[in-house]
């Protein structure tokens, strides 16, 4: 492993934890050079699908833009980045299900969505918007309508009244 710091690839494992659902290796490792630590994470290589663009191109299904996608999402919203990481596991985790060798973006783009709508609606809409390429105000009211219908009243979320 390269240090990240002077680029040695002379370093010792410092530590070593399986993540919680033991699919991930974390190692703490220290470089023998500069002395400096640093973090990897180790996981099985798994055969994912070519996705299918819009446009017909393929490319490598990355499970890191779909993080990225999440993350800008719910950029200033209350959802921590390692639960963000588990939402791209299980979104990379179903589409590996599938056992196909090429899947559809429009999928995957689905599959992110519906995590989000019932992650944080703010992000959800946010997503949305990008997605599904709204062209004017009337689309982005729609698709706040069907998330209000879908998500009816939250009892924490009463309007206060006098009485209350």
């Amino acid at each position: 492993m390269q240090c990240p710091y002077c680029s040695s690839l002379e370093d010792k494992v410092v530590d070593s934890r399986l993540s919680k659902e033991g699919e991930v290796i974390r190692r703490r490792r220290e470089c023998l050079q500069c002395q400096r630590r640093y973090t990897t994470y180790e996981r099985i290589e798994e055969n994912l699908p070519m996705l299918v663009k819009k446009d017909g191109r393929r490319e490598p299904f990355d499970r890191n833009k779909i993080l990225s996608g999440l993350i800008k999402a719910c950029e200033k919203r209350p959802v921590s980045v390692d639960h963000l990481q588990l939402v791209a596991t299980k979104i990379e985790k179903a589409i590996q299900e599938r056992g196909v060798n090429e899947i559809e973006s429009h999928i995957v783009g689905e599959e992110v969505m519906r995590h989000l709508h019932s992650l944080d609606q703010v992000a959800y809409v946010r997503f949305a918007s990008v997605y599904r390429e709204f062209k004017d105000v009337n689309q982005f009211m729609s698709e706040l309508k069907t998330l209000l219908d879908d998500s009816g009243p939250h009892p924490d979320k009463r309007p206060h009244t006098a009485s209350s």
